[in-house]
């Protein structure tokens, strides 16, 4: 199964500020589940999980992920 994945950086660690203006990055995985495609996608882009929301009636995991000194808002649906 194929997922999207949009990622957008929320702060900065350094300025600990919101980010504004910036735009969302689509990434396509193949997986066979949200959760293998949020773990393939911290794999790729060397990230560590903050936390991860699963809504139960929904079909999009919402994800918190932090790579280097930035925090990102993650969203991963089915393709």
């Amino acid at each position: 199964m194929q997922f999207t994945i949009e990622s957008r950086q929320l702060t900065n660690e350094y300025t600990h500020r919101p980010s504004f203006d910036v735009e969302t990055k689509q990434t396509l995985i193949e997986a066979v589940s949200p959760d293998d495609a949020i773990g393939e996608f911290l794999r790729q882009n060397h990230s560590e999980l903050v936390s991860l929301t699963q809504p139960v009636r929904g079909r999009e995991s919402i994800a918190t992920v932090k790579k280097d000194e930035a925090v990102y808002l993650v969203r991963v649906y089915a393709a």
